[in-house]
Protein backbone atom coordinates (compact mmCIF):
# COMPACT_ATOMS: atom_id res chain seq x y z
CA UNK A 1 0.00 0.00 0.00
CA UNK A 2 1.17 3.41 -0.87
CA UNK A 3 1.77 6.07 1.46
CA UNK A 4 -1.14 8.25 -0.21
CA UNK A 5 -3.20 5.51 0.22
CA UNK A 6 -2.51 4.93 3.40
CA UNK A 7 -2.73 8.29 4.45
CA UNK A 8 -6.30 8.40 2.46
CA UNK A 9 -7.65 5.37 4.84
CA UNK A 10 -6.49 7.20 8.09
CA UNK A 11 -8.08 10.34 7.29
CA UNK A 12 -11.23 8.70 6.42
CA UNK A 13 -11.40 6.71 9.36
CA UNK A 14 -10.47 9.80 11.36
CA UNK A 15 -13.50 11.78 9.94
CA UNK A 16 -15.81 8.68 10.18
CA UNK A 17 -14.87 8.81 14.41
CA UNK A 18 -15.16 12.62 14.33
CA UNK A 19 -18.50 12.51 12.42
CA UNK A 20 -19.69 9.81 15.47
CA UNK A 21 -18.60 11.92 17.98
CA UNK A 22 -20.32 14.80 16.97
CA UNK A 23 -23.75 12.81 16.44
CA UNK A 24 -23.31 11.34 19.81
CA UNK A 25 -23.00 14.40 21.92
CA UNK A 26 -25.97 16.18 20.32
CA UNK A 27 -28.91 16.13 22.46
CA UNK A 28 -31.98 14.15 21.59
CA UNK A 29 -34.44 16.64 20.21
CA UNK A 30 -37.56 14.17 19.90
CA UNK A 31 -39.83 14.27 23.14
CA UNK A 32 -42.64 11.96 22.92
CA UNK A 33 -45.33 12.67 25.24
CA UNK A 34 -48.97 10.54 26.28
CA UNK A 35 -51.75 12.44 26.93
CA UNK A 36 -55.38 11.96 27.24
CA UNK A 37 -57.88 12.02 24.15
CA UNK A 38 -59.37 15.35 25.72
CA UNK A 39 -55.93 17.38 25.31
CA UNK A 40 -55.97 16.20 21.21
CA UNK A 41 -59.75 16.27 20.85
CA UNK A 42 -60.13 19.46 22.27
CA UNK A 43 -57.66 20.91 19.83
CA UNK A 44 -55.70 22.38 22.82
CA UNK A 45 -52.12 20.59 21.79
CA UNK A 46 -52.29 21.62 18.32
CA UNK A 47 -52.72 25.17 19.82
CA UNK A 48 -49.36 25.53 22.07
CA UNK A 49 -47.21 22.78 21.14
CA UNK A 50 -45.15 25.03 17.73
CA UNK A 51 -44.29 27.66 20.08
CA UNK A 52 -42.45 25.32 22.91
CA UNK A 53 -41.28 23.65 19.48
CA UNK A 54 -40.27 26.73 18.44
CA UNK A 55 -38.62 27.89 21.88
CA UNK A 56 -36.69 24.87 22.36
CA UNK A 57 -35.98 23.24 19.44
CA UNK A 58 -37.53 19.98 20.43
CA UNK A 59 -40.28 17.78 18.52
CA UNK A 60 -42.76 16.50 20.47
CA UNK A 61 -44.48 13.11 19.30
CA UNK A 62 -47.61 13.31 20.59
CA UNK A 63 -49.45 9.58 21.40
CA UNK A 64 -53.46 10.61 22.23
CA UNK A 65 -54.49 7.62 24.45
CA UNK A 66 -56.54 7.48 27.63
CA UNK A 67 -55.46 8.22 31.07
CA UNK A 68 -54.77 4.63 32.33
CA UNK A 69 -52.77 3.77 29.04
CA UNK A 70 -50.77 6.83 29.26
CA UNK A 71 -49.75 5.98 32.93
CA UNK A 72 -48.89 2.14 31.89
CA UNK A 73 -47.12 3.60 29.05
CA UNK A 74 -44.96 5.74 31.04
CA UNK A 75 -44.05 2.61 33.53
CA UNK A 76 -42.84 0.75 30.83
CA UNK A 77 -40.59 3.35 30.00
CA UNK A 78 -41.56 3.66 26.11
CA UNK A 79 -42.66 7.81 26.66
CA UNK A 80 -40.84 10.49 28.29
CA UNK A 81 -43.75 12.29 29.91
CA UNK A 82 -47.30 12.26 30.56
CA UNK A 83 -50.06 14.62 30.62
CA UNK A 84 -53.17 13.06 32.02
CA UNK A 85 -56.11 14.08 34.56
CA UNK A 86 -56.49 11.38 37.17
CA UNK A 87 -55.20 12.60 40.56
CA UNK A 88 -55.14 9.46 42.79
CA UNK A 89 -53.77 7.59 39.54
CA UNK A 90 -51.11 10.25 38.92
CA UNK A 91 -50.25 10.36 42.78
CA UNK A 92 -49.38 6.09 43.08
CA UNK A 93 -47.50 6.87 39.53
CA UNK A 94 -45.09 9.03 41.69
CA UNK A 95 -45.01 7.16 44.81
CA UNK A 96 -43.88 3.87 42.92
CA UNK A 97 -41.06 5.63 41.53
CA UNK A 98 -42.22 5.77 37.96
CA UNK A 99 -42.84 9.29 37.89
CA UNK A 100 -40.73 12.61 39.14
CA UNK A 101 -41.61 16.01 38.85
CA UNK A 102 -45.34 16.07 39.66
CA UNK A 103 -47.06 19.99 38.37
CA UNK A 104 -50.41 20.68 37.57
CA UNK A 105 -51.14 22.27 34.84
CA UNK A 106 -54.67 23.44 34.01
CA UNK A 107 -58.23 22.30 34.91
CA UNK A 108 -61.45 22.78 33.16
CA UNK A 109 -64.59 20.29 34.55
CA UNK A 110 -66.87 17.10 33.67
CA UNK A 111 -70.20 17.32 32.53
CA UNK A 112 -73.32 15.24 31.40
CA UNK A 113 -74.60 15.40 28.25
CA UNK A 114 -77.37 13.68 26.37
CA UNK A 115 -80.34 13.75 23.79
CA UNK A 116 -81.97 17.08 23.69
CA UNK A 117 -85.19 14.66 24.66
CA UNK A 118 -83.69 13.88 27.96
CA UNK A 119 -85.76 10.47 28.74
CA UNK A 120 -84.46 10.17 31.86
CA UNK A 121 -85.50 14.06 32.97
CA UNK A 122 -82.10 15.03 34.37
CA UNK A 123 -81.90 18.78 32.49
CA UNK A 124 -80.55 21.30 34.69
CA UNK A 125 -79.45 18.77 37.83
CA UNK A 126 -76.50 19.52 39.12
CA UNK A 127 -75.63 16.55 41.55
CA UNK A 128 -74.13 13.63 39.06
CA UNK A 129 -74.90 10.97 41.38
CA UNK A 130 -78.80 11.73 41.16
CA UNK A 131 -78.69 12.52 37.47
CA UNK A 132 -76.41 8.82 37.50
CA UNK A 133 -79.19 7.45 39.55
CA UNK A 134 -82.48 8.09 37.51
CA UNK A 135 -80.37 7.28 34.18
CA UNK A 136 -80.35 4.15 35.67
CA UNK A 137 -83.85 3.70 37.00
CA UNK A 138 -85.47 4.79 33.27
CA UNK A 139 -82.41 2.56 32.04
CA UNK A 140 -82.04 5.27 29.40
CA UNK A 141 -79.40 4.56 27.29
CA UNK A 142 -75.74 4.98 28.53
CA UNK A 143 -72.36 5.52 26.66
CA UNK A 144 -68.71 4.74 28.72
CA UNK A 145 -65.53 5.02 27.50
CA UNK A 146 -64.87 1.85 29.40
CA UNK A 147 -61.21 2.50 28.60
CA UNK A 148 -59.46 3.26 31.74
CA UNK A 149 -59.39 7.22 30.78
CA UNK A 150 -59.42 9.47 33.53
CA UNK A 151 -62.96 10.22 32.32
CA UNK A 152 -63.88 7.05 32.28
CA UNK A 153 -62.18 6.50 36.02
CA UNK A 154 -64.59 9.70 37.10
CA UNK A 155 -67.67 7.73 35.72
CA UNK A 156 -67.05 4.36 37.73
CA UNK A 157 -66.22 6.84 40.90
CA UNK A 158 -69.28 8.53 40.55
CA UNK A 159 -71.89 5.17 39.88
CA UNK A 160 -69.91 3.47 42.81
CA UNK A 161 -70.91 6.52 44.91
CA UNK A 162 -74.12 6.36 43.76
CA UNK A 163 -74.14 2.41 44.69
CA UNK A 164 -75.07 1.15 41.47
CA UNK A 165 -73.28 -1.26 39.39
CA UNK A 166 -74.42 -0.36 35.75
CA UNK A 167 -74.81 -3.25 33.50
CA UNK A 168 -77.56 -4.50 31.51
CA UNK A 169 -78.48 -3.18 27.32
CA UNK A 170 -78.78 0.52 28.72
CA UNK A 171 -74.51 0.91 29.38
CA UNK A 172 -72.78 0.39 26.45
CA UNK A 173 -69.07 0.01 27.05
CA UNK A 174 -67.38 1.60 24.06
CA UNK A 175 -63.49 1.06 24.83
CA UNK A 176 -62.55 4.33 22.63
CA UNK A 177 -61.55 8.59 23.25
CA UNK A 178 -64.01 11.12 23.47
CA UNK A 179 -64.43 12.35 20.78
CA UNK A 180 -65.47 8.80 19.36
CA UNK A 181 -67.60 8.33 22.48
CA UNK A 182 -69.38 11.73 22.16
CA UNK A 183 -69.96 10.36 18.04
CA UNK A 184 -71.63 7.30 19.44
CA UNK A 185 -73.70 9.08 21.73
CA UNK A 186 -74.81 11.51 19.42
CA UNK A 187 -75.65 8.79 16.65
CA UNK A 188 -77.62 6.40 19.62
CA UNK A 189 -79.66 9.11 20.76
CA UNK A 190 -77.57 8.49 24.77
CA UNK A 191 -76.15 9.98 27.86
CA UNK A 192 -72.43 10.21 28.49
CA UNK A 193 -70.07 11.81 30.96
CA UNK A 194 -67.17 14.08 29.30
CA UNK A 195 -64.87 16.79 29.81
CA UNK A 196 -66.03 20.08 29.08
CA UNK A 197 -63.13 21.14 26.20
CA UNK A 198 -63.95 18.14 24.40
CA UNK A 199 -67.42 18.65 23.92
CA UNK A 200 -66.86 22.87 23.17
CA UNK A 201 -64.90 21.33 20.18
CA UNK A 202 -67.34 19.27 19.44
CA UNK A 203 -70.92 20.25 20.17
CA UNK A 204 -71.67 21.49 17.35
CA UNK A 205 -71.45 18.41 15.26
CA UNK A 206 -73.61 16.32 17.63
CA UNK A 207 -77.15 16.13 18.44
CA UNK A 208 -76.89 16.52 22.34
CA UNK A 209 -77.21 18.80 24.91
CA UNK A 210 -75.60 19.93 28.54
CA UNK A 211 -77.48 18.49 31.20
CA UNK A 212 -75.59 18.48 34.12
CA UNK A 213 -72.62 20.38 35.60
CA UNK A 214 -71.72 22.55 37.95
CA UNK A 215 -70.95 20.65 41.04
CA UNK A 216 -67.62 20.30 42.83
CA UNK A 217 -66.80 16.60 42.13
CA UNK A 218 -66.92 17.51 38.53
CA UNK A 219 -63.86 19.34 38.90
CA UNK A 220 -61.34 18.08 36.22
CA UNK A 221 -57.65 18.97 36.99
CA UNK A 222 -55.00 18.12 34.51
CA UNK A 223 -51.06 16.86 35.98
CA UNK A 224 -48.04 17.02 34.00
CA UNK A 225 -45.07 14.23 35.03
CA UNK A 226 -41.73 13.29 33.79
CA UNK A 227 -40.75 9.25 33.57
CA UNK A 228 -38.28 8.62 35.84
CA UNK A 229 -34.64 8.76 34.68
CA UNK A 230 -33.11 6.53 37.30
CA UNK A 231 -35.51 3.70 36.27
CA UNK A 232 -35.50 4.43 32.60
CA UNK A 233 -32.21 6.32 31.51
CA UNK A 234 -32.90 6.37 27.86
CA UNK A 235 -35.61 8.98 28.67
CA UNK A 236 -35.44 11.86 27.22
CA UNK A 237 -35.20 13.80 30.53
CA UNK A 238 -33.90 17.10 29.75
CA UNK A 239 -37.24 17.58 27.38
CA UNK A 240 -39.40 16.87 29.82
CA UNK A 241 -37.96 19.17 31.88
CA UNK A 242 -37.76 21.62 29.87
CA UNK A 243 -41.52 20.96 28.55
CA UNK A 244 -42.64 20.74 32.54
CA UNK A 245 -40.72 24.04 32.97
CA UNK A 246 -42.59 25.75 29.99
CA UNK A 247 -45.91 24.84 30.29
CA UNK A 248 -46.06 25.98 33.88
CA UNK A 249 -44.49 28.76 33.51
CA UNK A 250 -45.98 32.79 31.86
CA UNK A 251 -45.74 31.80 28.29
CA UNK A 252 -47.32 28.28 28.56
CA UNK A 253 -49.74 28.98 30.95
CA UNK A 254 -50.63 32.01 28.99
CA UNK A 255 -51.52 30.18 25.80
CA UNK A 256 -53.40 27.57 27.97
CA UNK A 257 -55.83 30.56 28.98
CA UNK A 258 -56.02 32.41 25.49
CA UNK A 259 -56.93 28.75 23.79
CA UNK A 260 -60.76 29.15 22.78
CA UNK A 261 -63.67 27.68 20.79
CA UNK A 262 -66.20 29.94 19.65
CA UNK A 263 -65.26 32.37 22.20
CA UNK A 264 -65.02 29.96 24.99
CA UNK A 265 -62.18 28.96 27.14
CA UNK A 266 -62.11 24.90 27.00
CA UNK A 267 -59.20 25.29 29.87
CA UNK A 268 -58.33 27.37 32.66
CA UNK A 269 -54.68 27.51 34.04
CA UNK A 270 -53.86 26.75 37.28
CA UNK A 271 -49.86 25.99 37.15
CA UNK A 272 -49.13 30.09 38.00
CA UNK A 273 -52.08 30.25 40.81
CA UNK A 274 -50.27 26.86 42.68
CA UNK A 275 -47.28 28.68 43.14
CA UNK A 276 -48.29 32.16 44.26
CA UNK A 277 -50.72 30.02 46.98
Amino acid sequence: MTLHKLFKLLSVGLLCLLTTGLFASEPNQILRLATTTSTENSGLLQAILPAFEKNTGYEVHVIAVGTGKALRMGRDGDVDLVLVHAPLAEENFVNHGYGVNRRQVMYNDFVMVGPQNDPASIRGMQDPIAALTKIAQHQALFVSRGDDSGTNKKELHLWDAAGIKPQGSWYRRAGQGMGKVLQMSGELDAYTLTDRGTWLAMRDKLPLAILTEGDPRLFNPYGIIAVNPERYPDANYAGAIAMIHWITAKRGQQLIGQYRVQGEPLFSPMALKMASQ
